[in-house]
């Protein structure tokens, strides 16, 4: 009993020595913060710069420019500028309805079915992020063209259609594009969270005599709620971004976006760059980021709602499809075909012919590797050996600071934490055109004399780090949100340390 008595007591005092070091910060804590902190100071560094250019009227290195906001009334003074926003507006909701369709389905299908061949998908999903929007949308630009795209000529030419029945060259048209390339970011965003709920409750509402649809739609979805939403946040804003599928399909038929028009406004055809327009323009994205940001910190302050992962054992329930088996392969070997394959497969044919044309007996035997020849290898190998050093320094650096931010944000105790990851997702409201300006004049004025990286790959890596910290955050942010703080508890009780 005496022996009973003085365990009990030393395991009170172990646990409150440790509750007592908690009220200090532990070095894991303090070094959090300090990424955490550097990374805002990077961030609120390049917006500032933006909105200093905002208002600034002339050269941003001419002495005698002004401060006034003759930027902004020109802006909006402007009806094509209110044009394309609701271009941009069109193009990121179509954009989150394709993404959201066919990702979240199949994040569901790979965790909590028992579909066969989930490697596969797991493998299809990763490599399609590999693959560069401009390849997507170039595909489907020589596919759906009004004009030269291969389904239309075989409807016109062939099939003897009045008019071209498909015109990817569209708002709508950009949209899916968009979203097919961004379906992979949706599945991988809510695919841990699908993996790691705790089906306690669904067998609850099973044993009540729940249908399935009943519980997806009571306790699955909601449960699901943070992860979509950080996806569905991420994916529209991405719209508002988006350059490389608006510029190929967009542009050429005076349909702009957001992103297209500060190219234009920074490259005009004559006259000098529009810096302080573009500035202008950008910081109706700034205060849409800051308050979509601070929705998503509401739900984060409700987050213990959502906590389904604790110390308890447990297996993820997988619903059976039985028949249904087949046609889910059908649904996602349909999007796998549509965003993946057909697209590269039309851009492999095009780059073997000397001039487009639909395949035929006469096109095959032209087949060859002409366009490959006087290509500028030399560059193209310098390239590809800088690209290298970035693939894998800005996913290691960007994972290591959005752990430390949500940690930060999630586990610390300072009040304002929130703060560092509104300032984090900040940066995924700019188009990545204007952040990069902001850090090209950052570095150029104000730190060339104890920083100088202009012109090298490091200011790529920099920017590259805190352009992507809003992707980390926010799957970081939806994985620790699920983990409950008893199994943080008990490891302290089991003698491990902070």
């Amino acid at each position: 009993m005496e022996g009973s008595r003085g365990q009990i007591v030393s395991a009170t005092r172990t646990v409150a020595s440790r509750k007592s070091w908690l009220r200090f910060p532990d070095p894991w804590t303090a070094v959090s913060l300090l990424l955490a902190s550097v990374l805002a100071v990077l961030v609120l560094a390049l917006l500032a710069t933006t909105l200093w250019l905002s208002v600034r009227t002339g050269d941003p290195d001419d002495p005698d420019a002004a401060y006034a906001l003759t930027n902004f009334v020109e802006v909006f003074s402007d009806p094509f500028t209110w044009r394309v926003l609701g271009n941009t507006i069109g193009f990121s909701f179509a954009t989150l309805f394709v993404s959201l369709g066919f990702g979240l389905p199949a994040a569901w299908l790979a965790e909590r079915t028992d579909l066969p061949g989930k490697p596969v998908l797991f493998t299809a999903m990763t490599i399609g992020l590999l693959i560069p929007g401009y390849a997507s949308a170039m595909g489907w630009l020589l596919l759906m063209h009004p004009r030269i795209g291969l389904v239309n000529s075989l409807f016109t030419s062939v099939l003897g259609f009045a008019e071209a029945p498909f015109n990817i060259a569209s708002v709508v048209g950009m949209g899916w594009v968009q979203g097919l390339n961004l379906a992979p970011v949706a599945f991988i965003m809510t695919a841990a969270m699908f993996r790691a709920m705790d089906p306690t409750l669904e067998e609850s509402a099973q044993m009540s005599g729940a249908r399935y649809l009943t519980i997806a739609r009571r306790i699955i979805l909601p449960l699901a709620w943070p992860a979509i939403l950080a996806a569905g946040i991420y994916i529209f804003t991405i719209g508002f971004a988006a350059f490389d599928v608006p510029a190929i399909i967009g542009w050429s038929n005076r349909i702009f976006t957001f992103s297209t028009y500060l190219l234009v406004q920074m490259s005009p055809m004559e006259g000098l760059p529009q810096y302080g327009r573009s500035a202008a323009l950008s910081t109706i994205l700034i205060a849409a980021g800051v308050g979509l940001s601070w929705w998503y910190g509401r739900l984060q302050a409700l987050g213990h709602r959502y906590q389904v992962i604790t110390g308890k054992a447990y297996r993820p329930r997988q619903a059976q499809l039985r028949g249904h088996r087949v046609t889910a392969w059908v649904f996602l070997g349909a999007y796998l075909a549509l965003s993946k394959v057909l697209p590269l497969l039309v851009i492999v044919w095009a780059s073997l012919l000397p001039y487009f044309a639909l395949p035929s007996a006469e096109a095959f035997a032209s087949l060859g590797f002409s366009n490959f020849r006087g290509l500028p290898w030399a560059m193209a190998f310098e390239g590809a050996m800088n690209t290298g050093i970035l693939l894998v320094l800005t996913p290691t650096i960007t994972l290591i600071v959005c752990v430390a931010i949500s940690w930060t944000v999630l586990r610390g105790k300072m009040r304002g934490r929130g703060v560092f990851d509104m300032i984090a997702f900040l940066p995924h409201t700019v188009p990545n055109i204007v952040f990069s300006v902001g850090a090209l004049l950052l570095v150029l004025y104000v730190a060339q004399d104890y920083l100088p990286i202009y012109g090298t790959i490091w200011i790529l890596l920099i920017v590259f780090v805190v352009a992507r910290a809003s992707y980390g955050t926010r799957m970081t942010n939806a994985a620790m949100i699920q983990i409950h703080k008893d199994l943080e508890e008990s490891a302290l009780m089991a003698g491990a340390s902070i």
